[in-house]
């Protein structure tokens, strides 16, 4: 590579909010004269999940920069994301050095974003109790919670009273109302600015247009996986997705979090494949570039041996996969 990963990404900026020149990475990238990506054999595909600034945990900021931070710019800034996960900024580096130092093998990199708007089912404007107050963040509202009027949503009561019956049937989990995150237009629904600095120079390196796939949006559910909601009458799968990833000799996943959205979308399209085992078998989660959130460390652990030994899904460090 003629370009320096340092001329691509400050590692000292993951985290923080700050404007990229893509012409200048236009550029960089135009040196490296890399094997156009439709000429790749293997195949292999980066899938990047939810690595949005929203999901970032608290940079590191110098006296000096502090200073030139001011108001409530400050102190969004320096708290990092509104849903960080701890780890993250070191998640971002690796993934970024493990894109740069794979780059001509590295044939599309697929990047998840979770979007939503302010109201969504798992937000706390959608719900209040009789006094009239909503939901803290991380309150769990069960079923029972709101046969019984402990919670009553303030939109769709019908479908909001079958979300919950539903989620609860399916076996999995039960609603969680989460802080506000990933809003539609904020800076937060953005790619991590050093990341997106190196998923677009790949783009341009290998002329292969990087592929945004956005999810969350239904009112009425979550969608922590990027194939289908956790529950929902429509039937909604991500069909064409699906049929990418299936095209793909290698697929390497990483990003946030572990223990939810990275967790989830593994497992949707293992399932999915079910009796296509070779494609699971295809994937790696490179386990140094994702972290859970905290609590949620043990089911994590539990579900990453049962995707080992029900789908032949393999682990490995960043550091140790070239090609």
């Amino acid at each position: 590579m003629k370009t320096q990963y340092e001329q691509i990404v400050n590692v000292a900026n993951i985290g923080k909010h700050v404007t990229n020149d893509m012409n200048e990475i236009f550029k960089l990238a135009q040196q490296e004269k890399l094997t156009p990506a439709v000429n790749d054999a293997p195949r292999r595909l980066v899938l990047a999940i939810d690595v949005q600034n929203d999901f970032i945990d608290k940079p590191f900021y110098t006296d000096e920069e502090k200073e030139v931070l001011k108001g409530e710019l400050k102190q969004y800034m320096v708290e990092g994301g509104s849903l960080g996960v701890p780890g993250a900024i070191g998640d971002v580096e690796r993934a970024t050095r493990f894109i740069y130092n794979n780059m001509n093998g590295i044939t599309e990199i697929m990047c998840s974003i979770d979007t939503h708007n302010p109201y969504q089912i798992f937000f706390p404007c959608w719900w209040r109790n009789k006094k009239g107050d909503h939901p803290a963040p991380n309150t769990v509202i069960t079923a029972d919670d709101v046969m019984a009027g402990r919670w009553e949503p303030v939109l769709e009561a019908v479908n909001s009273k079958d979300y919950v019956k539903g989620l609860e049937a399916g076996g999995k989990q039960q609603l969680c109302i989460w802080p506000y995150h990933c809003i539609r237009g904020t800076v937060g629904h953005q790619l991590e600015n050093e990341f997106a600095k190196m998923v677009q120079f790949h783009a341009f390196a290998k002329t292969r247009p990087n592929n945004m796939i956005h999810k969350g949006t239904d009112k009425l559910s979550e969608m922590y996986g990027i194939i289908k909601p956790e529950y929902s009458k429509k039937g909604y799968i991500n069909t064409p997705v699906l049929n990418a990833i299936e095209k793909y000799d290698e697929i390497y996943v990483l990003g946030e979090a572990a223990s939810h959205c990275l967790m989830e979308s593994v497992r949707q399209i293992a399932e999915h494949f079910a009796k296509r085992p070779d494609v699971a078998q295809k994937i790696t989660i490179l386990e140094d570039c994702t972290s859970p959130i905290p609590g949620f460390e043990d089911a994590t652990t539990a579900a990453f041996d049962n995707f080992k030994s029900t789908y032949g899904i393999k682990f490995a460090k960043s550091t140790d996969i070239t090609f």
